[in-house]
């Protein structure tokens, strides 16, 4: 939270002809001013249904880009592309509600609009990237080949971790007021 600070201003008597003023300064003395303190640690967030479907799928993406590293195959590129994509994108989402950006930035950004489509095209992505793996890797007999189908399988469980959280935000966004800053 913000300090607050109230300035009060008093004049002298007013039988002086030149009256002084006094300023007086009263500062909240819990706090110290700083250039972060508009932030604020939101951890409620993450007992909400939301917020536990995306810690999930951050898990899910360390596990998927865990087992298809190395990677051997072009399907494999694409897939770790998709997944290191929504990875750093999820992880800024998580930083954006834990630090309470939402609510301190007053920007005309339709916030719940702008993650559901962020959401959705990553849902969109992670639909394909995990056929694609699971196709390029089922027919081989190589070295990798268990460790890269079972990254194609948590890749189809966190798409529908992705797909669960893009339902929930469009929920959400038809529930919602229209308002520019949510």
């Amino acid at each position: 939270m913000m300090t607050e600070t109230a300035v009060t201003v008093t004049t002298g008597h007013p039988q002086q002809a030149h009256p002084q003023q006094h300023p007086t300064v009263k500062t909240d003395p819990g706090q110290s001013p700083g250039s972060l303190s508009w932030m604020r640690i939101n951890v409620n967030y993450f007992k909400t249904l939301p917020g536990i479907l995306k810690l999930v799928q951050v898990v899910l993406g360390i596990l998927c880009m865990a087992l298809a590293s190395p990677a051997y195959l072009g399907a494999t590129h694409w897939f770790l592309f998709v997944v290191v994509s929504a990875f750093i994108a999820t992880l800024i989402w998580i930083f954006v509600y834990l630090l309470g950006i939402r609510e301190a930035l007053r920007l005309p950004i339709n916030w719940i609009l702008t993650e559901l489509i962020n959401t959705g095209i990553m849902t969109l992505l992670y639909f394909i990237a995990f056929i694609v793996q699971l196709a390029a890797w089922s027919p081989l007999y190589a070295y990798y080949r268990g460790s890269n189908i079972a990254a194609g399988v948590f890749g189809l469980f966190n798409f529908i971790a992705y797909a669960a959280g893009t339902y929930s935000l469009y929920l959400e966004w038809k529930g919602a007021p229209v308002t520019v800053n949510q």
